[in-house]
């Protein structure tokens, strides 16, 4: 564990020195939040929850996704991945540094959405909201990892930011599925993650079906990024 945080540390000032990925990591889904959010006909606790949720997908597809795969191919890389640190060290300190870019993300969009837009959360309310944020990352974290061990350091940028957009859109997070065909966007995680916010900032019960499906995703991404290390580990080190 001692490995690991130490290892969070230092990434996570290595990414903060690189303000070209930082500054749009930390500012960017605050910005489409005051652009575009706030001139779609919603409540608003639905929209500053589902902002903040758009803010955790960015970093799990650019620092997990894109960081992943650029990585893979450094000499550094190959380097730490042969000193005896197990591979349960590397992904807790890179889950641990992209967890604190997500919070600090979600934050700034749930300040600026209680400061500019009528929100209103009682104590339990913000709680199952935090929950909601916390579960519906993890598949999408994992997810990221898979990318990143799948794809090749050019093509995962171009990738990342089709699935991004693509997802958030069709999955309601920038708070409109307007166009889509009926029932097309009902079984996307992101669907399902979104759901399973707007019913915590509304005081819903969460539905079996949003968990499940969120369950299952995770799951599967789980298998993905797992194989995708090991194919990896052994292109490079057989």
């Amino acid at each position: 564990m001692r490995l690991a945080w130490v290892h969070a540390r230092i990434a996570t000032l290595e990414l903060l020195r690189y303000r070209s990925f930082s500054a749009p990591t930390l500012l960017f889904p605050t910005a489409a939040y005051l652009v575009f959010g706030r001139r779609i006909h919603a409540p608003a606790n639905v929209l500053m929850s589902y902002y903040a949720a758009f803010a955790v997908l960015g970093v799990a597809f650019y620092q997990f996704g894109v960081g992943i795969a650029a990585e893979r191919v450094l000499p550094w890389t190959t380097f730490v991945r042969v000193l005896p640190v197990s591979a349960a060290a590397r992904f807790g300190a890179r889950i641990m540094s992209a967890l604190a870019f997500a919070l600090a993300s979600a934050t700034l969009v749930v300040v600026v959405a209680v400061v500019t837009a009528p929100v209103h959360l009682d104590a339990g309310d913000w709680g199952r909201f935090a929950l909601a944020v916390a579960a519906g990352s993890v598949p999408f974290a994992l997810f990221g990892i898979a990318l990143g061990y799948w794809l090749s350091p050019k093509g995962a940028l171009p990738v990342a930011n089709l699935l991004f957009i693509g997802l958030a859109y069709a999955g309601g997070l920038l708070g409109t599925t307007a166009g889509l065909p009926g029932g097309l966007s009902e079984w996307l995680p992101t669907r399902l993650w979104g759901d399973l916010l707007g019913a915590a900032v509304e005081g819903r019960a969460w539905r079996l079906h949003d968990v499940a499906g969120l369950v299952l995703y995770a799951g599967a991404f789980a298998a993905a990024a797992s194989f995708g290390y090991r194919r990896d580990e052994g292109e490079r080190f057989r």
